[in-house]
């Protein structure tokens, strides 16, 4: 109950501070990727429930002749980029902890079908919520191996504290203005 409460109140206080930024970056996706403004994806939380995370679109919706999508390569654009590499893509999860889907500390959460991966470890993972940021998210990201996720996703889940919250979230901090690992 004191996780979720902090997670409130400091998304509360979070999206107040950062409204005039989320509602740029919404004028802009709109302007130069299109509608809709936001892009959402299913996503395995704690105990097995599937959600649906929601981003910024970083994409547009060019298909070819015969109306199939183009290749997310041709798809993907420089602003599209900025927003992924300053993760501003990611400022819209701040709903999903709103919602309680999320909380702002914790395992990412993984795209149906790759649960799978954890294996035996599977039930632990998902015995907590995922989070918007985690131990994986604040060492590294997309710099590591999945099993170094894995592996890192899993201390988190064994030596959850509110101490280690907070050098995750700190630690995400600066790795945002580093922009370290984000690809």
């Amino acid at each position: 109950y004191i996780k979720r409460s902090i997670d409130l109140v400091v998304t509360t206080i979070g999206l107040i501070c950062i409204s005039p930024i989320f509602l740029i970056v919404c004028v802009l996706v709109r302007i130069k990727l299109g509608s809709p403004i936001f892009f959402k994806q299913k996503r395995t939380g704690k105990d097995e429930k599937t959600f649906e995370m929601i981003k910024f679109r970083t994409m547009t919706d060019a298909r070819d002749e015969n109306g199939q999508l183009l290749p997310d390569t041709e798809r993907f654009t420089k602003f599209g980029n900025f927003l992924r590499n300053s993760s501003l893509d990611e400022l819209p999860e701040l709903l999903n902890v709103i919602k309680g889907d999320m909380s702002l500390i914790g395992p990412r959460p993984i795209v149906d079908g790759e649960i799978e991966k954890y294996g035996t470890n599977k039930d632990k993972f998902l015995s907590v919520k995922p989070g918007l940021t985690g131990y994986w998210a604040a060492n590294g990201r997309n710099n590591i191996t999945y099993s170094e996720r894995i592996k890192m996703e899993l201390y988190y889940v064994d030596n959850m504290s509110f101490g280690l919250d907070l050098k995750i979230f700190f630690k995400t901090i600066v790795s945002v203005i580093k922009k370290e690992g984000a690809n």
